[in-house]
């Protein structure tokens, strides 16, 4: 249960960014119509639940949908694992063969007395869809031997190192695989948590595993038998339970991978190396009674739900939609407070396309910061409208004429030019031998 702690000195565009997005959500706030995954959630009133005391070599708690891991027990411990080896047994078979009615031929092999088994014998014949029903539920050694066979082409070992494969795939780093059924021979171990992150996988990406897991008995349409029961008797027996398998041998003592659902959240727990059937059952039903009383499934952020309506900076009156970009659930303990903070890390201005990541959700759990979630522009903004501008008239008033004694305005200077003009004009008729050249004055040469 690890998460960031907040930083001691936030930058100061940071912490500005936080001032301007608490202004504008103080509205909201105060009318209470933030979306629920917006407010801090207040945990029910709950004490702490003291982890079971449990009789086991190893065991290990995790939660379904998130992975993660609620309470372990020498967890990551490499022991052995009976046959709860044949979780990865189906899932390799439901990962290879594409038509579960194929037909595969039961090959020389032969269990042991004593062995979980249908009774196959050499020769007999069993759908696919048969023999994984025979696989999880009564724990047939024959049915998981046919299926190795037949997928390996001919070959056990080229199985197991697909087995061994898958393992490496998954990241299961305390497990290694040498037989399909689960025998005690060497090699073939794995740990509590990795069966528990194992189970997790199968259960989530394939539907008939999930449906033939948790099924308390089942009827064959093929092979020597017609109706098997599930060797996890807590299946049917406790109305949550809904899985997984169950096995024993002498070196792993009594195992069980067990699944349960309450409330929505769905836990994996893992028991390894209990005295007996019945400590099996009440361990695993302790761990997982446990993990429910103690922690909860929180979803504070849904993906595409408003989580912030900050103001467009430059479309006056106008406001934008802030979305989550993805969802978030975690399992926390019910006595931890979860809230979301809303930093906005942009401006918010018009133009502006859907989408544009625009700020985060912070999602914390008590004081750590365990998750930080876009938040996208739910609509793209418009161009604010161009300016406009008032159209003003301008009056121009001509100023009054008046006469001031020059040459257009009609005074006395102009009668007189005009007198002189024309006298001229009358001399110049009665002398017409004079002419005037460019370089003449008035007065002749």
């Amino acid at each position: 249960m690890s998460g960031e702690r907040w930083p001691a000195r936030a930058p100061v565009a940071t912490a500005l960014a936080m001032l301007v997005a608490g202004i504008l959500l103080a509205p909201a706030l105060a009318r209470g119509d933030l979306p629920p995954a917006a407010r801090e959630a207040q945990p029910p009133a709950a004490h702490a639940v003291p982890p079971p005391a449990l009789s086991v070599r190893t065991a290990g708690l995790i939660d379904a949908s998130t992975g993660q891991r609620l309470y372990g027990v020498a967890g990551d411990a490499s022991v052995p694992i009976a046959s709860t080896t044949k979780i990865m047994t189906a899932l390799v078979t439901l990962e290879h063969v594409r038509h579960l009615g194929t037909i595969f031929t039961q090959n020389d092999w032969r269990a042991a007395p004593g062995d979980s088994q249908i009774g196959l014998a050499p020769g007999e014949r069993m759908t696919v869809h048969d023999l994984l029903l025979a696989l999880l539920l009564p724990s047939a050694d024959d049915a998981a031997e046919n299926l190795a066979f037949n997928i390996g082409h001919g070959s056990v070992a080229r199985f197991v190192a697909m087995m061994n494969r898958e393992a490496i795939r998954l990241g299961l780093t305390h497990t290694h695989f040498s037989t399909p059924v689960g025998f005690d021979v060497p090699g073939n171990y794995s740990s509590a948590f990795d069966l528990d992150k194992l189970a997790a996988y199968v259960l989530s990406h394939s539907p008939l595993f999930r449906r033939i897991v948790a099924q308390s008995r089942a009827t064959l349409q093929t092979g020597p038998e017609h109706y098997v029961i599930n060797r996890n008797d807590l299946v049917g027996r406790v109305p949550w339970i809904n899985g997984v398998k169950s096995g024993h041998t002498g070196g792993a003592g009594y195992t069980l991978v067990a699944s349960g659902t309450r409330n929505g959240m769905t836990l994996i727990g893992a028991v390894l190396g209990a005295a007996s059937q019945s400590a099996r059952d009440l361990n695993a039903l302790a761990l997982l009674d446990f993990g429910f009383a103690e922690f909860r499934l929180v979803k504070p952020v849904l993906e595409g739900r408003v989580l912030a309506r900050p103001a467009v900076s430059n479309l006056p009156g106008a406001s934008a939609a802030l979305v989550a970009g993805a969802s978030f659930e975690r399992v926390v303990r019910r006595t931890d407070r979860v809230g979301v903070r809303i930093v906005i890390e942009k401006q918010i201005a018009g133009p502006m396309p859907a989408r544009t990541v625009a700020g985060r959700a912070l999602v914390t759990v008590g004081r750590r910061i365990v998750a930080r979630v876009p938040l996208l522009l739910a609509r793209a903004l418009p161009a604010p409208p161009p300016p406009t501008t008032t159209p003003t008239t301008t009056t121009t008033t001509a100023p009054a004429t008046t006469t001031t004694g020059g040459l257009a305005g009609g005074g006395p200077l102009a009668l007189l030019g005009g007198g002189l003009l024309a006298a001229l004009g009358l001399w110049l008729r009665r002398h017409p031998r004079v002419r005037l050249t460019r370089h003449d004055h008035l007065e002749g040469r």
